[in-house]
């Protein structure tokens, strides 16, 4: 939790003001029964009505004083607590946007969306709360004891008896409070995975009539998340109760003894009935304790999973002294016996795999199910880095340049298109940010998409829900192939991204690709054979090792595993 009371550093002045009045507004409180005392014991019960009046006001000022500090160290602490909360979520999503792919893996992207707004939501009531009750509760607490022990000596090996039952009671309450936070937390994340996977595949869900099994999924961890927090809640639940009854009680035994001292004459009424007010305000205070039992252990346990994220440090980073590439080798893609391998996995998924790519050029990659093909493609843009060998781009390893530059000079077609909510001018200006409509226009019909968005309520400004749900898999395809072309990009990188669509739209659109990047690198994963027959070059991949390179024609000649996978999607007419 320490570690980030730094992103409190701007608003340390305004820490230190709700310190001042919180001790202000705590003095204020502990001179009331004081004054209090003063009116019965020499005003009341002597008949100086002066007197009263005169302390009256000072009371009234005292009050007002008392008030006017409470409603400025609330405002204070509530604008530092929220300004906190800012702060830590926005380095946490900036943090986290840094992240390659084995860092999302690793952690999880639901645990991630519980992190950066649950749990910065914990932390930041648990800053407000402190910066109030943990300053006003000890200092009520220590000052009550003191002004009570001033007020009346004699009663005071009360608070000796009192306060060691307070802290076994509370010790036993919170003694596995973090721990159980902790799990609720986890539940938590649980809860908010199984929710995300039904909202994000419900169209598989009830395709395969799994409707009742994912409900029973909710159902179980929704009952096991609410049965964690009620037994957490009633143990702390308990702390309150406990509390409530020591105070009582030993306000019964001050009463009890100081109206045998008050029947002797030892003590003035007023001094008890301070008393008894120094006790409620003891009370007070530990009753803000029993409130922050709640908080502390859950915000605790939410600080420590911030952190986890905040301490992990991305594999993939940039250079220190970024290079720059030359300008006449604007285009090119070489791979030079590249190997890697996941985290954790014995056998590498892509072997020795050496190639370039020249301005200009179609690279087509076929080969069959988890031969390694989408793998290699996301070396390119580092969405992982190489085990072994070098991935050059324009002359330069892309280890040597900033990541933001590599991608700069790559559109990006993923296997899956993802689109966002908005219209489909912004969806396809995600590739660039500054394209013109026509430049938007002109990527939508080189990408065969004009005649499906001029069918769309309000064309190229209709809505497209989140994920293009409103959307077929071709039409999300072609918005996809759109905004990477609007980029226009020296490297173009097509990940099985013409699955989607027929052969007749298949054709066209790589027959209007062609003038686009006739100076540009091009490589296209693909499962169909049509789709990469005419390639300048087909690399054909198996077990994560390219086994054969060559043109169409070439490769049936030579290649035994490109004729097994032509025979299998072509007639023999079609093949010739």
């Amino acid at each position: 939790m320490t570690k980030l009371f730094k992103f409190l550093r701007p608003y340390r002045l305004f820490v230190v003001l709700v310190l001042v009045l919180t001790f202000l507004q705590t003095l204020s409180t502990l001179y009331l029964p004081n004054l209090m005392s003063d009116i019965v014991d020499h005003g009341v019960i002597t008949g100086r009505i002066p007197y009263i009046v005169h302390v009256g006001v000072i009371m009234l000022a005292v009050t007002v004083l008392g008030s006017v500090t409470s409603v400025a160290a609330s405002l204070l602490s509530s604008q530092t607590s929220s300004g906190f909360g800012q702060i830590l979520r926005q380095k946490l999503f900036s943090h986290v946007e840094r992240f390659g792919l084995h860092e999302f893996d690793q952690l999880g992207t639901s645990s991630l969306i519980v992190r950066t707004t649950n749990d910065v939501m914990q932390v930041q009531q648990l800053v407000n709360m402190m910066l109030r009750m943990m300053i006003m509760a000890p200092l009520t607490s220590i000052g009550g004891i003191i002004m009570a022990t001033y007020t009346d000596v004699h009663l005071a090996w009360v608070f000796f008896f009192l306060l060691p039952i307070l802290a076994l009671a509370v010790w036993g309450v919170l003694g596995k409070g973090l721990q159980l936070f902790r799990l609720i937390q986890q539940k938590v994340d649980r809860l908010n995975r199984v929710l995300r996977e039904y909202l994000t595949g419900t169209r598989v869900i009830r395709a395969f009539d799994r409707t009742d099994y994912e409900l029973h999924r909710f159902d179980q961890s929704n009952l096991d998340l609410t049965q964690t927090s009620v037994t957490v809640f009633q143990r702390m639940a308990a702390l309150g109760p406990m509390a409530m009854g020591i105070l009582n009680l030993s306000t019964i035994v001050i009463v009890w003894f100081g109206g045998h001292a008050i029947a002797s004459g030892i003590l003035p009424i007023g001094k008890l009935m301070a008393f008894i007010q120094y006790v409620m305000q003891i009370m007070f205070s530990v009753m803000m304790v029993s409130m922050m039992s709640f908080m502390i252990p859950r915000g605790q346990a939410s600080a420590v999973r911030i952190s986890e994220v905040l301490d992990l440090a991305p594999e993939i980073l940039d250079p220190k002294q970024p290079q720059e590439p030359s300008a006449d080798t604007r285009g090119t893609l070489e791979f030079r016996d590249v190997t890697f391998r996941y985290p954790g996995a014995e056998e590498p998924c892509v072997s020795n795999l050496s190639f370039t790519v020249h301005p200009g050029e179609i690279t087509a990659i076929i080969g069959g199910t988890g031969a390694g093909k989408s793998t290699l493609l996301n070396l390119i843009p580092r969405f992982y880095d190489v085990s072994e060998g070098s991935i050059f781009v324009d002359g330069l390893d892309i280890r040597s340049m900033t990541q933001a530059k590599l991608r700069q000079r790559i559109g990006y077609v993923p296997q899956r298109a993802m689109l966002f909510s908005g219209s489909v001018f912004d969806n396809i200006r995600v590739g660039r940010e500054q394209a013109s409509d026509e430049e938007v226009r002109h990527a939508a019909d080189v990408a065969q998409a004009t005649d499906f968005i001029l069918q769309l309520n309000q064309g190229f400004d209709a809505f497209i829900v989140q994920g293009g749900a409103n959307l077929s898999g071709g039409q999300k395809q072609r918005l996809a192939i759109a905004r990477a072309l609007v980029r226009k990009a020296e490297i173009y990188l097509f990940d099985d991204s013409f699955s989607a669509l027929d052969y007749k739209t298949d054709a066209a659109l790589r027959q209007a690709l062609r003038p686009e990047i006739a100076h540009t690198a091009v490589v296209i994963v693909a499962q169909r054979v049509s789709t990469v027959m005419d390639a300048d070059r087909i690399l054909v991949m198996d077990q994560g090792r390219i086994v054969a390179s060559g043109t169409h024609r070439d490769l049936l000649q030579d290649s035994v595993v490109y004729r097994e996978i032509v025979a299998s999607q072509l007639s023999e007419g079609e093949i010739a």
